[in-house]
């Protein structure tokens, strides 16, 4: 999905944007938009920049350079932050409040906020209302954070990691709920070390690395641009002879298969038919989101360290 295909102005922009922090430019001159309706995943390794990309875009931080807007405004002003919703990797509240207490707080300071049942409903604590938050498990209170994020029914949400620390059954339910408010009309931004869960729920991918945009598309588009594809097999080669081989850009086995990603897929099979006419239990396979990523990411250390030599 190109930014083409959102004729309507971004509910919240960064524009050549810059944040340092000492020697570390942590980001550089990026520029990100968000729109309605719609579920954007921020994806990159840890230091990659997401976390001052959100900073900035909640006003909890201040671009050293570039443009920050949020509904049009400047995100530091209270009265704009009303209209979003932030869930942050690392929630800390008050132990001995109960849930319900919690809720109804966070409640009070929005405008027309959602009713209380149907919040704690969503973030799947009805039953949990009247526990302490001190009493919680590491599970239950990030959905007690979830219910806080989303009290005030706002029209863009922010969820940095949502599902560390659910079990999997727990993290499908609430990528069901995350569904339910997209169809809504909720804007979603969702960071996540789970590239199952952004490929499951985002329409619009961005790929950080380095402080800057390296990466931006549909899942499918993400994945076409690290181009090639997985080749499982059963060889009797070694491994150090196919990473040996020029096709052969990484490696690793699979049970008793081996897992080969190529870009030159047709020479690779050449290649492995005729030194190992034994091969057998072949199979081709497309990119992962999670293949796409590592390729991306890779390409783009390479090129930086190249830039840097």
């Amino acid at each position: 999905m190109t930014k083409a295909a959102f004729p309507s102005r971004p509910l919240a922009q960064l524009r050549g944007a810059s944040k340092r922090y000492g020697a570390t430019l942590a980001l550089d001159a990026i520029d990100l938009s968000i729109h309605p309706g719609e579920v954007l995943a921020l994806l990159g390794v840890n230091g990659a920049g997401k976390s001052t990309a959100l900073g900035l875009l909640t006003g909890r931080l201040s671009a050293d350079a570039g443009d920050v807007e949020l509904f049009g405004a400047d995100p530091r002003e209270a009265a704009v932050r009303r209209g979003i919703g932030v869930m942050l990797q690392d929630g800390r509240l008050p132990d001995t409040l109960r849930v319900i207490e919690q809720v109804r707080l966070q409640s009070s300071y929005y405008p027309r906020p959602r009713p209380i049942d149907e919040t704690l409903a969503l973030a799947g604590v009805t039953d949990l209302a009247q526990r302490r938050y001190g009493e919680l498990s590491g599970g239950q209170q990030r959905r007690v954070q979830f219910a806080l994020a989303i009290c005030g029914a706002p029209p863009l949400l922010f969820v940095d990691e949502p599902t560390v620390g659910l079990d999997v059954e727990a993290r499908r339910g609430f990528w069901q709920v995350l569904r339910q408010l997209r169809a809504a009309g909720t804007a979603i931004v969702l960071t996540t070390h789970y590239l199952e869960e952004a490929d499951a729920l985002a329409e619009r991918i961005v790929l950080l690395a380095g402080g800057r945009v390296r990466a931006e598309g549909s899942p499918a588009g993400i994945k076409a641009r690290a181009a090639g594809k997985r080749v499982l097999a059963r060889t009797r080669l070694s491994q150090a002879q196919l990473a040996a081989w020029p096709e052969v850009a990484r490696l690793q086995l699979d049970g008793e298969r081996v897992e080969v990603h190529s870009g030159q897929v047709e020479a690779l099979l050449r290649r492995w038919l005729a030194a190992d006419p034994a091969l057998d239990e072949l199979e081709v396979r497309p990119l992962s989101l999670e293949d796409a990523f590592l390729t991306l990411t890779e390409q783009s250390t390479e090129a930086t360290l190249e830039k840097v030599a």
